[in-house]
């Protein structure tokens, strides 16, 4: 039963099997996260999220990042902290299950980690099995069940257990009714999409929440269903119409670990508009090249990233972060598409507007095959035609950010001083310290300043 295979693994999973380039992968995605959760928490739905936290009280056992940190329970630190770092959309994505498991999985397992003492060699092998656990389950339910589903969301919530499992020293029987616990409170619709709605930020916070509070009702004896993946009214049929199950189990426990495929975000946008914008950047950069001459601009991409970001009149700045169009015409008007190019007074720009209204998406058939062979491979090409007819196109197999190609450890640590130096200047210097010395540390609790 492939619930239970997962449970094994996540109860078996030691640092001691883990090769030193997945600890260094564990390392830069504990880094990359707390920079987007410590500038996210600087947003407007992180400051109302802290706001309401912070009213809850409770005992002081995790800490919530940001400008005045604060400690308060595991439960609702992760909320916190899970949705802060949702909220630039730069946090990190495992390509093939379309999830964010950084979001969803870090802040699960500081919490607990946290809460607990455990030492940095084990936050660090918790946070390879959630991303393990998380991401099989997006692979076996998408890229279908994403029409509907927020894989971070849903899927999120399992990977956050087995994180939360694996910190609590659960055993596979717990663990396989923690991961029960957390597919029956799995949820995150789109619908939110259509109004730039703040609901994104809360999926991943309530995934985090929701991972820890499954694995603490296991460790009390709660039940809950053990073939929770797999069975006929369980998670994967329900979400997807043709849930491929084998993936929850294949090649499992050989040695590759999902953690190893994840990819990071230079831009601050929808991961699906990253292979474009990586595309227009290069144009512009191209000798002659004169966006005042831009006639038309064509998108062509795969089938699910036209059905999510094709969006040519965002109603918000958040909204615009899904808006193939804005971000296009952001990266040619602007060079960048990051924090500042998403700022409200940004869409107003009257060049800006122009090469919105120049941009067309187009599902290519090839490039939707290939994605359907290769679930991990999001690639686009742009096609620019400048006033006198003449056309120069980009391809991107894979975008800057791609494990195809990486982005460096220290290039993490310049997005961290820049997101986390905008809020907490006096501290970065010592959360990129305690980060790189994470494996030497007896007890993560209180080593993170803040």
């Amino acid at each position: 039963m492939a619930t239970r295979e997962l449970a094994a693994f996540t109860a078996g999973l030691r640092y001691d099997s883990l090769s030193p380039a997945t600890r260094l992968m564990a390392r830069q995605c504990i880094l990359d996260w707390l920079a987007c959760c410590i500038r996210g928490s600087a947003e407007r739905p992180g400051q109302i999220i802290r706001r309401v936290v912070a009213a809850q009280g409770g005992r002081e056992e995790a800490t919530v990042f940001g400008a005045a940190p604060f400690r308060t329970t595991a439960l609702q630190a992760a909320l916190a902290n899970g949705a802060f770092s949702h909220a630039l959309d730069m946090d990190d994505l495992h390509n093939a299950s379309i999830i964010h498991l950084g979001t969803v999985v870090v802040p699960a397992a500081l919490a607990v980690a946290g809460q607990t003492g455990a030492s940095g060699p084990a936050l660090i092998a918790a946070i390879v099995a959630g991303y393990e656990v998380g991401a099989r389950v997006g692979e076996a339910v998408n890229p279908e069940a994403y029409f509907y589903w927020h894989t971070t969301g849903t899927a999120g919530t399992f990977g956050a257990a087995a994180a939360a499992a694996s910190l609590l020293g659960l055993d596979a029987e717990q663990t396989a009714h923690c991961l029960g616990s957390a597919g029956t409170q799995a949820a995150g619709l789109w619908e939110f999409l259509r109004e730039g709605a703040m609901s994104k930020t809360l999926h991943a916070g309530k995934a985090a929440m929701n991972g820890i509070l499954a694995a603490v009702l296991a460790r009390e004896g709660f039940t809950g269903a053990t073939a929770i993946l797999e069975g006929e009214k369980g998670f994967c049929r329900a979400v997807s119409p043709v849930p491929r199950l084998e993936k929850l189990t294949a090649g499992l426990g050989g040695g590759a670990y999902k953690i190893d495929e994840n990819s990071f975000k230079p831009y601050a946008a929808c991961k699906h508009c990253h292979p474009a914008i990586n595309a227009a950047q290069l144009l512009l950069r191209a000798p002659g090249f004169d966006i005042g001459r831009v006639r038309s601009i064509v998108v062509h991409t795969n089938s699910v990233a036209a059905n999510l970001v094709d969006n040519p009149a965002p109603q918000n700045a958040y909204g615009s972060k899904f808006s193939l169009q804005y971000c296009i015409a952001a990266a040619l008007r602007f060079g960048r598409v990051g924090v500042e190019e998403f700022a409200p007074g940004r869409a107003g720009d009257g060049e800006l507007r122009r090469l919105m209204g120049c941009v067309a998406i187009e599902v290519d058939p090839a490039l939707d095959a290939e994605y359907r062979r290769n679930p991990g491979k999001w690639s686009a090409t742009v096609c620019v035609t400048m006033d006198d007819g003449e056309r120069c196109q980009q391809f991107i197999a894979y975008p800057k950010g791609d494990p195809q190609n990486p982005v460096s450890y220290a290039e993490t640590e310049d997005k961290f001083r820049f997101l986390a130096g905008g809020v907490c200047p006096e501290i970065v210097d010592d959360l990129l310290k305690t980060v790189a010395g994470l494996e030497t540390l007896a007890c993560v609790a209180g080593a993170f300043p803040g």
